[in-house]
């Protein structure tokens, strides 16, 4: 089976029977790529990833060669003496060169840390994409769950209006009582309710789909069969234990958290570092230029050395921090176990709703079968008396509960496989083969595109926001086409 081909012939069912139209219709695949491209909280993620990214150089620049360059001029206003020696004015600069030569291992480990903690990100990026794209599949179910009740719904209230003028036909002729009449108006008012609610619904659905994807659902196609389900929850724990994106992120922070442990203790270590410099200075007096002579008025010099700092005692701090980075590490690796805990828990309730809902699905359609023939058998009997419209109304609101039961449970039932496809790690861009008009984003380039940058002055454009604003769409309508 592909990944993703046309929807099943159940869903296509569904669609025409209870969603009609000739708008052009809209795939899941299609809001899946509007989200990729315009979802406001996805491109959040990517941009905290280019931050992220940056630690690496900014821990690296503390190993790196650091020249700098100062210059003075100073006038001397006023001196309360008038000696020859006196100077009017003075001016100098200098330029020194330091490299660090070894600083207890801080640097390395500083960049060892920042480098896993971007492969951490670069998973919680996976995440954040598998996540955005779990809500829209979500909102895309919901939305055409939510058109179906309401398209069933009115279906009913059609049906209660027909049976209510009829029962009241009846009883003008005396065939039936007031009480069924009356029975036959409670019900459609109730029917009627129930629309107004499911059409609020719809409006609320259709609000979150635009919310998510950045536009208005048009009308729906019945979704593509989900890829690669697992055929049990063992094989669904243990895909996801390799590849949920959320546990690569906290065994990557765990294993961060170890370098830090020897940046804090390295600050007991001796710092060395070679210098050198150059300095010039002149200063001008009011003197003669025999004392000129004898005391020059410039000097020049260069200097060269090697400086080591040695700490002896720093009150207690190198420990303290080692202590705390050891707690923060402790830390990680609890938050480690419950994301394994928590990922392993996805998994197997994902598969177990999976499975019920499917499970539902088929008894659903056998109360559907079951209900319409109830109902055709008891409209059969009211006509020679042995039933009441009383119970025509039973099974006509049976009916429908069946068929909301269905429809929910096929919205059940693809949001479940989705999200287990989330939870092991398959349901982001990359997996569903989408095509969002170019390459897909590729975390990875950036972080090759910065880590060796040097230069102080090799900046990135201004920001711009790239997702779209939603402002000028129209508020939805709880409608549906042919179904007012």
């Amino acid at each position: 089976m592909t990944r993703w081909m046309a929807g099943t012939a159940q869903w296509a069912l569904v669609a025409c029977a209870l969603v009609p139209g000739t708008a052009q219709a809209d795939s899941l695949r299609d809001a899946l790529v509007n989200a990729y491209n315009t979802n406001p909280t996805l491109q959040a993620a990517r941009a905290d990833q280019r931050a992220e990214d940056e630690n690496v150089p900014i821990e690296r620049a503390a190993g790196l060669p650091g020249i700098s360059a100062s210059a003075n001029y100073t006038d001397y206003i006023y001196q309360s003496n008038s000696s020859p020696l006196n100077a009017d004015n003075q001016y100098g600069g200098s330029v020194s060169l330091g490299v660090p030569v070894y600083s207890g291992g801080s640097v390395k480990n500083g960049v060892r840390a920042a480098k896993t903690r971007v492969k951490a990100g670069q998973a919680d990026l996976r995440a954040t994409e598998s996540g955005v794209f779990s809500q829209v599949v979500a909102a895309y179910m919901d939305v055409i769950q939510s058109e179906a009740i309401v398209g069933l719904s009115g279906n009913l209230v059609d049906v209660l209006t027909v049976n209510l003028k009829a029962t009241t036909d009846r009883f003008e002729i005396g065939d039936l009582t007031r009480t069924d009449v009356a029975q036959s108006r409670s019900r459609l008012e109730l029917a009627r309710g129930d629309l107004r609610s499911a059409r609020a619904n719809l409006v609320a659905a259709r609000e979150r789909y635009i919310e998510l994807v950045g536009r208005e659902p048009g009308t729906l196609e019945p979704p593509p069969p989900l890829p690669n389900l697992p055929e049990d929850p063992a094989v669904a724990v243990s895909v996801a234990l390799e590849n949920n994106p959320d546990l690569i992120a906290a065994r990557e922070r765990s294993e961060a958290a170890g370098y830090d442990i020897k940046v804090a203790g390295s600050s007991r270590m001796p710092r060395i570092e070679l210098f050198t410099g150059a300095d010039y200075s002149h200063t001008e007096r009011n003197g003669t230029t025999a004392l000129g002579a004898i005391f020059p008025s410039s000097s020049t010099q260069a200097t060269a050395g090697v400086r080591a700092t040695i700490p002896i005692y720093q009150g207690g701090l190198p420990a303290a921090r080692e202590r705390q980075a050891q707690a923060q590490a402790s830390a990680t690796l609890e938050r480690e176990i419950a994301a394994e805990r928590e990922v392993i828990a996805q998994a197997r309730a994902a598969y177990s709703s999976w499975r019920a809902a499917n499970a539902i699905i088929e008894t659903s359609q056998s109360a559907i079968d079951a209900a319409e023939l109830s109902l055709e058998g008891v409209r059969a009997e009211n006509t020679v008396g042995n039933r009441t419209i009383l119970d025509i109304l039973d099974a006509e609101q049976e009916l429908l509960r069946a068929r909301v039961q269905l429809v929910t449970a096929r919205r059940n039932a693809y949001v479940a496989g989705f999200s287990l496809l989330a939870a092991m790690g398959r349901a982001e861009a990359r997996d569903l083969a989408l095509d969002p008009g170019g390459p897909l984003y590729d975390p990875v380039a950036n972080y090759e595109r910065v880590r060796g940058k040097l230069s102080d002055w090799d900046t990135d454009p201004a920001p711009v926001a790239k997702s779209t604003h939603t402002v000028d769409t129209p508020a939805q309508e709880g409608t549906i086409p042919n179904a007012q």
